[in-house]
């Protein structure tokens, strides 16, 4: 296109100078007509007749039209040559593209190329099995047996005490998942300590670089309200408290003071003297520092009071997220529990039914895929991408992660370990490879949770191979639909919660996301034993991929449906585990038995 428009403009400038060389043409004609009459009215006195004037004025009218000529034709060869670099230039810009996308071909990054293979005639035969009520469903009917229980309000006597031994305030580090982790940690702690908890705030990371505090995100009403039975909270200090420097007078609790997963003992025993003593107490950071198996049944139900029902978005984000997965449904009308409790009242788009009603429900499938450069810097694992990739992952441990860099220099960390041990992040096409083994044929619709994958489009490329139909929040919402969120990674992170959490089904890569154990823990709380997820045991799983040298698509089929179903088996919470992620427990669901009974 600019070549074109330089070529027009180069006729302009060729009809311009055409124009210029007639006029001056025409004054000089002009001139030798003026010469002539002087002569004339002189006489003879020059020896110049009226036929030398006309003979003379011939020549020069000759030579005119001449030079108007040849720079007509100049102008009109000009253009003609803009037109033709303008065409050579489109020309080389499609062979460029096309050697571009040679080279993107080739710089693929596939790690596991005979199984890729296999997984892609699989998927074309997987039509049948992908209606197979397993792959969309949970297979026991065990979980259906399993109800919430956490909405029930503490006993009488379980209520806040009249005499308060201070507030509490917490700053919360890390994302939108850490933090909500914090927030309800925080709760229980309140109560423990018999204080008043402070409205949560939310520190500034450099990683997720996101201003949001807790009112823009979850409501803060609703919130206060809902839990004014089991704890006091307000929204900020009373003015005699707000001047003080925390720290200065000992009163602020780091993570270095408190132990990871800390017995509520260590609570009492290190922080109540110093809430007793100045009024208050804040928690800098604050991120798991709460164990799960010595809380008493009545403050494990604040947690799952607060976590399940207690955090509700606010309702610009229960709208988009509403929008959003109306729009990957094909419907308008919510129907699930799950949809009550992350929506409310805020479902939108009436309209959307009418002009979609025909296609009727679409299921999707949402993958959280943790293969980001931090999660895959930090894991010390390779990746097929040889000496440029581990030059760029240390490069990163460097500016991110200066302690685990220094680390390496006085240790040697083998990849290959890292791998075997199940530590290794899944990549995009080992995802793919798992869910082509349990039969999600070529048209599976997935909805892709997450940042950045890193690689970009090579590593993601094998993925979408066998499955073409991966979209993301971007892909449904429009730009203007985002905008109020675009900057805001909290708020992002918020509308995948939703979608993730209204799946039909939640498929996850990484156990260690902070996302993915809260998704897994609200389907199961919510999800009424009809919101399956798919859990890999990634150590098991790094032991069947070495072997594709030899493994047959059957059997790898096999010891990857087999390692899948086992995650999906029905039991209480184990010790150790995160009430987030696995809230079959006391004091967050019960279990009704044949007779009608009720455990917990």
């Amino acid at each position: 296109m600019a070549a074109a428009v330089q070529g027009s403009r180069g006729g302009e400038v060729g009809i311009r100078v055409g124009a210029t060389n007639l006029g001056r043409l025409r004054a000089a004609a002009a001139a030798a007509r003026q010469q002539g009459k002087h002569a004339a009215r002189g006489g003879g006195g020059t020896g110049v007749t009226s036929w030398h004037l006309r003979v003379f004025a011939a020549v020069v009218g000759v030579m005119g039209c001449v030079l108007l000529a040849a720079s007509l034709a100049m102008s009109a060869l000009h253009q003609v040559q803009f037109r033709n670099a303008a065409i050579s230039r489109n020309f080389r810009g499609l062979q460029e593209l096309k050697q571009n996308i040679v080279r993107k071909e080739q710089a693929e990054q596939i790690m596991h190329g005979r199984l890729l293979q296999m997984a892609t005639s699989a998927v074309t035969k997987n039509v049948s099995e992908s209606q197979d009520f397993t792959l969309w469903e949970e297979p026991y009917k065990q979980a259906r047996k399993w109800t919430p229980c956490a909405a029930k309000h503490s006993l009488a006597d379980e209520e806040p005490d009249e005499i308060n031994n201070g507030f509490i305030v917490i700053s919360a580090n890390g994302g939108l998942n850490q933090q909500r982790v914090a927030v309800c940690n925080a709760v229980v702690v309140a109560a423990l300590l018999n204080a008043t908890l402070v409205l949560p705030r939310f520190l500034y990371s450099s990683v997720w670089k996101d201003t949001s505090q807790f009112g823009d995100i979850y409501q803060e009403d609703y919130f206060v309200n809902y839990m004014k039975n089991d704890v006091r909270i307000v929204k900020e200090l009373p003015p005699h408290l707000q001047s003080l420097d925390l720290e200065a007078i000992g009163s602020q609790v780091t993570d270095k003071d408190i132990s990871k997963e800390a017995e509520p003992s260590e609570f009492v025993k290190s922080v109540l003297p110093i809430l007793q003593q100045n009024g208050v107490v804040h928690f800098l950071g604050f991120g798991n520092r709460l164990g799960f198996d010595s809380i008493p049944v009545h403050l494990q139900r604040l947690r799952c009071r607060c976590n399940f029902h207690a955090l509700k978005f606010v309702p610009e984000l229960q709208k988009a997220g509403s929008l959003l997965v109306q729009r990957l449904r094909k419907v308008s009308a919510m129907q699930t529990e799950m949809d009550k409790q992350l929506f409310g009242n805020n479902m939108l788009d009436p309209s959307f039914a009418e002009n979609h009603a025909a296609g009727g429900p679409n299921r999707y499938l949402a993958l959280h895929m943790r293969f980001e450069e931090d999660m895959v810097a930090y894991s010390l694992c390779e990746f097929g991408g040889g000496e440029e990739e581990r030059r760029e992952l240390q490069a990163y441990r460097e500016t991110h992660f200066p302690t685990l860099a220094m680390r390496l220099r006085n240790a040697t960390v083998s990849p290959e370990d890292q791998r075997s041990l199940g530590r290794c992040p899944l990549t995009p096409e080992e995802s793919g490879l798992i869910l082509s083994a349990l039969g999600y044929d070529r048209g599976t619709f997935i909805y892709v949770a997450g940042s950045q994958i890193y690689g970009g489009g090579p590593r993601l490329r094998p993925l979408t191979r066998l499955y073409p139909n991966l979209v993301t929040k971007e892909d449904i919402l429009s730009a203007d639909e985002l905008a109020p969120f675009k900057n805001f990674s909290s708020r992002l992170a918020a509308l995948d919660f939703i979608a993730c959490a209204s799946a039909d089904v939640f498929a996850v890569t990484d156990s260690g996301s902070q996302l993915s154990s809260l998704v897994s823990g609200f389907r199961i709380y919510h999800g009424r034993g009809r919101a399956p997820t798919l859990h890999p045991n990634r150590k098991r799983y790094a032991q069947v991929l070495s072997e594709e040298g030899s493994i047959a698509w059957g059997g790898f089929q096999k010891r990857v449906r087999q390692m899948v179903e086992e995650y999906k088996r029905v039991s209480p919470r184990p010790r150790g585990r995160s009430v987030y992620r696995q809230p079959r427990t006391p004091g967050c669901m019960c279990r009704a038995g044949g007779d009608g009974s009720v455990d917990f």
